[in-house]
């Protein structure tokens, strides 16, 4: 199997290439200049793995939700690479691949709730829980502001930057945040993961079926990324 994964939603810029399990990456933290970084970095990877796009099972990005010009970014780089090398696509929630990071790195927790920034005074939202290999959302992704969020039961953990902005907001859901989780960002990393499994299921997408997903219908300032 071989998924190559970009994603540009949040701060970081980033991309993974998963070969059989083995993973490559690169990952840049920057507020803006996505677009000047992410195809060096995919170049990079190809050539330490000394494969070409052709071979690759499937193009998988970060569809949002997130930045709206970092999100766009994404899926326009990903049908952009897909058309050029004949291959289908993947697009995996942001918050999905969040919440996967989370349940990484504690294999004992069985549910998460992610919140990122979303600025304009809102965050991002969406409760995981994990399922055997796998996470099943608990809910629809939602955008609104902090005080409108409700927990998800007990013994769940609170990951993702809407923490940090936020810091009272997790003591009022009665969510533990692990020591730095409220820093966490997604990464290319668990969206190469995730698709691993929508393509052995046949859920592989065609080129043109690369797109965002914002969660958020209008925006009223510039996005920063």
């Amino acid at each position: 199997m071989r998924v190559l994964a970009l994603d540009t939603a949040t701060e970081s810029c980033s991309t993974a290439l998963l070969i059989d399990g083995a993973i490559l990456e690169r990952e840049l933290e920057c507020v803006r200049g996505h677009a000047e970084h992410i195809l060096g970095m995919i170049d990079a990877l190809l050539r330490e793995a000394g494969i070409a796009l052709g071979s690759l099972d499937a193009i998988a990005f970060g569809r949002g939700p997130g930045s709206f010009t970092g999100v766009r970014l994404a899926a326009s780089v990903t049908q952009g690479l897909a058309f050029g090398a004949g291959t289908g696509i993947v697009a995996v929630s942001d918050l999905q691949a969040l919440a996967a990071r989370g349940f990484a790195l504690a294999p004992q927790l069985e549910r998460v709730l992610v919140c990122n920034d979303a600025r304009m005074n809102e965050v991002y939202y969406a409760g995981y829980a994990r399922r055997g290999e796998h996470s099943v959302a608990l809910g629809p992704e939602r955008v609104g502001t902090a005080a409108a969020l409700a927990g998800i039961g007990p013994d769940a953990a609170g990951i993702g930057r809407g923490f940090a902005v936020y810091p009272g907001l997790a003591e009022r859901l009665g969510v533990r945040v692990p020591s730095g989780w409220e820093r966490l960002l997604p990464h290319a990393r668990q969206i190469a993961q995730l698709a691993v499994a929508e393509v052995r299921a046949g859920r592989v997408l065609d080129a043109a079926e690369a797109l965002p997903s914002y969660v958020r219908d209008t925006v009223a300032q510039p996005s920063s990324v």
